[in-house]
């Protein structure tokens, strides 16, 4: 027989009471309040994903949904809630971590797959029952996926625009950013962004289906294309943002106040005419895009960072589907000037390892370095080279 569990880090359901390590955060409010709402709106069930409106691999504080109703903070889940349950989908490498940090209010699902979504919420959710998410958090094809899962099962999958975790959330939510959007110097890009916007208007008159317009939802998309950056994300300098690229003009949808001067006199410096950038708010893009997709036109858009949400306003017959669009192809492909300063960009990065190992090989002996404070020296010696922005993500740091 096996010894009992002797581990006081990770929670224990099946004690009386309950056992929950002080990592572990209580979400009792938190899904009662969701549950009342989730009446209000008439669903069922809940699914809240780990993602932004954009797709993106790392998310802001404001768009961390799971990790506020959940406790969760690994990068990767999915949670799902009814009136009665609810669950967490996590992969293998956060399994532990969710055990940390669930309170006994939740089921942890060792899998990802949303067929094990979908047969989890055909248990819980009856026959006519509403199962809600947010159009906006979910890519065309997961919310494909879902669709197939329960069709013909007598559920429905119902997109509610409002978000309800948002409302549960409320004013605890943490705000908008407003760090300003800054251009980035000519001597880093390699091609201005008018070169580039010719370019992929150049890709839309060669493509057989002739689009009239590009839509960009990645974040990095509409950085790279008008050299601009940000740091809305931590580790990533992008700012939240949508393109609406058509032959004759451009339109933005950003915040427009956390533009900086230079940045605003860049993108209006080719005002009138079809390399003028229309500045609009953020928050306009579904409503720009339903008017836009009223006339003649076929809109070119890639399904891997597009949301449900989005794809949905445009007729189907008016859609060019593609996984990537025509500006994360451009992008992939560096020219000469990025590439020498991809290059020197490692040159400098390889200078401050190399200071960090001489460090190491110094100090380990003394037994002054543990895990933190080497990864506080990297970080450090890495601020110190020169166009240093920071690292791309948290220095993993681990010995023994």
């Amino acid at each position: 027989p096996q010894a009992p569990s002797t581990r006081n880090d990770i929670r224990d359901c099946s004690a009386d009471p309950p056992y929950l390590p002080p990592t572990a955060t209580n979400t009792t409010a938190r899904l009662a309040m969701l549950r009342d709402i989730m009446r209000i709106h008439g669903a069922h069930a809940y699914i809240v994903p780990s993602t932004d409106a954009h797709m993106s691999e790392y998310i802001s504080e404001r768009d961390a949904r799971l990790g506020w109703l959940t406790g969760f903070t690994g990068s990767a889940g999915t949670a799902v809630v009814t009136q009665d349950k609810a669950a967490l989908w996590t992969d293998s490498r956060y399994w532990t971590q969710a055990e940390r940090e669930l309170d006994c209010n939740w089921e942890l699902q060792r899998t990802t797959s949303i067929e094990s979504i979908g047969m989890w919420i055909l248990k819980a959710v009856p026959e006519k029952g509403n199962v809600s998410l947010d159009p906006f958090l979910f890519s065309v094809d997961t919310w494909n996926s879902y669709s197939r899962a329960l069709h013909g099962s007598g559920r429905t999958l119902l997109p509610l625009e409002t978000n309800l975790v948002d409302l549960a959330w409320g004013d605890q939510r943490p705000l908008p950013p407003s760090s300003e959007i800054y251009s980035l110097p000519a001597e880093f890009t390699g091609s201005s962004w008018q070169e580039k916007v010719a370019g992929i208007r150049q890709r839309m008159e060669q493509h057989v289906r002739r689009p009239t317009a590009v839509l960009l939802s990645g974040l990095e998309e509409t950085a790279w294309l008008f050299n601009l950056r940000g740091d809305d994300i931590p580790y990533n300098p992008v700012f939240y943002s949508y393109t609406l690229l058509t032959s004759t003009n451009i339109s933005l949808f950003v915040e427009q106040s956390r533009l900086s001067v230079a940045a605003r006199d860049s993108l209006r410096s080719g005002c009138p005419g079809p390399l003028c950038v229309e500045l609009r708010e953020y928050g306009q893009v579904s409503a720009h895009l339903r008017r836009y997709a009223q006339d003649n036109v076929t809109v070119w858009l890639g399904t891997e960072y597009t949301t449900y949400g989005l794809y949905g306003i445009i007729p189907q017959e008016k859609l060019l589907e593609e996984n990537y669009s025509p500006v994360m192809m451009a992008k992939a492909v560096k020219n000469a000037h990025e590439q020498e300063m991809l290059r020197a960009a490692h040159v400098r990065d390889a200078v401050a390892v190399i200071q960090y190992l001489l460090w190491l090989e110094k100090t380990v002996p003394q037994g002054q370095v543990d895990e933190f404070s080497g990864a506080q020296h990297i970080d450090a010696l890495r601020w110190a080279q020169e166009h240093s922005h920071g690292p791309s993500f948290q220095s993993i740091s681990a010995s023994g």
